[in-house]
């Protein structure tokens, strides 16, 4: 009988603020180590903290997106653990009541569930390649504000556990709640995985930490797997343990905690965390979410008659959505409009760290430009670039640039015979009945045309001198 594979994800998202939790010390990420502290952050004795009403609005927000209840009023906790980077001895996070529970995350029409949201700080940072032999610590990540998204035992596989944070990481990004840049730590994930005998109770659980990209968590909740799978079959006992995949490949690190080693008890120092003392209504909140990425993906394939593929690629971000309905909404064919966003515009973009640098106006001036004959797709192609750094129209563009396609006779004629002339061996295939040819003699033209020939006469020139009517 085969092992059933059981998987909880449990997600650190760091929330958009430029300030901490609590307190107004920068979030900002990448400043020198130990200066964007404060009393508060550092939890010196005296120091009060106040909750961030952007950080807790953001986390609304997130836990509406993934349809939770959320609680009008919750409770923050003491979360106490001893580490070099938790100055404090605890973190403040909530426990027994928190901001939201019971929501779910839709992937491939399976829903997962969510558990619960909850706010809580983060820790420092220990840094172990500094100095020989020592461990160095920054404190600037000290009290910079997170929630902590918690799912069920709901997915059956590595390649689902993926599934669900690129779903997830998506829907963060279209609510604007946080960044998810993984290699800053905007977004982590710890992993807890068990096996079992279908029908049987849940097995051992054990974590795996450290994970810096989708792509080591499903590795790492693979090899996880086939571990466990292996002490099972071998009559040994699972033990509580927690991985680091910190090195690409499973390491032991200690026994896995549970929550009673933490002593979690209310927080002293804030009082029950009341939405509404900070004019926060979830209900408001819920009127003002955009459309969410599921949804638009939907109502693509609908209404622009698109395919999954198509849609999704079209709505990876909400600002590659925007761009693609602001081409549409300027008179581009859907279709069209797409396959110019998919193509030439996603290329551009991702030579520029994924920056969308042509506006769509300009866009969507060149698309009517070649759709009127101005100039070919290829010439287009070549003036991607230019479109980004100029407000010149395109008609000059094109001109300046030497682009404007070229209709005369004689012109077409020299670049069709030097094609055929250097191509003899293909002239008497095509003329042998290998019609698909003639492909390749247009891609030759407009080589030699450097893209300007008009691809409509280059052909019926090529038609002609190749002596054959359509």
């Amino acid at each position: 009988m085969s092992w059933q594979t059981v998987i909880g994800l449990e997600i650190h998202v760091q929330l958009r603020t430029r300030s901490k939790l609590f307190c107004a010390c920068s979030a900002n990420f990448g400043d020198p180590p130990n200066t964007n502290v404060c009393p508060v952050c550092l939890g010196l004795p005296g120091a009060l903290p106040v909750p961030n009403e952007g950080a807790i609005r953001l986390a609304v927000r997130a836990a509406l997106g993934l349809g939770c209840t959320v609680h009008r009023v919750s409770l923050f906790a003491r979360k106490n653990y001893f580490y070099p980077d938790l100055p404090k001895g605890y973190q403040i996070s909530q426990f027994e009541e928190p901001l939201a529970t019971g929501g779910f995350l839709e992937i491939d029409g399976r829903r997962i569930g969510i558990a619960r949201l909850h706010l809580e700080e983060d820790a420092g940072k220990s840094l172990h390649d500094r100095f020989p032999d020592l461990t160095a610590l920054d404190f600037n990540r000290c009290g910079v504000p997170l929630i902590e998204i918690v799912t069920r035992p709901d997915l059956r596989s590595p390649e689902e556990g993926r599934a669900f944070l690129t779903s997830l990481k998506r829907l963060l990004e279209y609510l604007e709640v946080s960044d998810c840049n993984m290699e800053e730590g905007s977004l982590r994930v710890d992993a807890n995985l068990s096996v079992r005998k279908p029908g049987q109770p849940l097995g051992v659980k054990q974590e795996v930490k450290n994970l810096n990209s989708f792509a080591a968590v499903e590795r790492a909740l693979g090899e996880l797997r086939d571990l466990q799978v292996r002490t099972l079959e071998a009559g040994e006992e699972l033990a509580l343990t927690t991985y680091t995949a910190r090195t690409g490949e499973l390491k032991a690190m200690r026994a896995k905690e549970e929550s009673q080693d933490y002593r979690y008890f209310p927080e002293p120092d804030l009082p029950p965390l009341d939405l509404a003392a900070y004019g926060i209504d979830p209900e408001e909140e819920r009127r003002l979410l955009p459309e969410l990425p599921q949804a638009r993906q939907a109502r693509f394939e609908r209404v622009y008659g698109l395919s999954a593929y198509d849609s999704g690629v079209l709505t990876a971000t909400r600002q590659i959505a925007d761009y693609y309905e602001a081409l549409v909404e300027s008179g581009i064919d859907a279709k069209e409009a797409a396959n110019w966003v998919m193509g030439p515009v996603l290329a551009d973009a991702n030579l520029h760290g994924g920056r969308l640098r042509i506006p769509p106006n300009r866009m969507a001036e060149l698309i009517l430009f070649v759709a009127r004959g101005g100039i070919s797709q290829q010439a287009a192609k070549r003036m991607l670039p230019h479109l980004a750094e100029t407000d010149q129209p395109v008609a000059l563009l094109a001109e300046t640039l030497g682009l404007v396609q070229v209709r005369d006779r004689d012109l077409l004629d020299r670049w069709v015979n030097e094609t055929l002339q250097s191509h003899p061996g293909e002239v008497q295939r095509f003329r042998a009945g290998e019609a698909r040819l003639l492909a390749f003699f247009m891609g030759e033209v407009m080589k030699l045309s450097k893209g300007r020939a008009d691809p409509k006469l280059a052909r019926e020139v090529l038609l002609e001198r190749l002596s054959l009517k359509e």
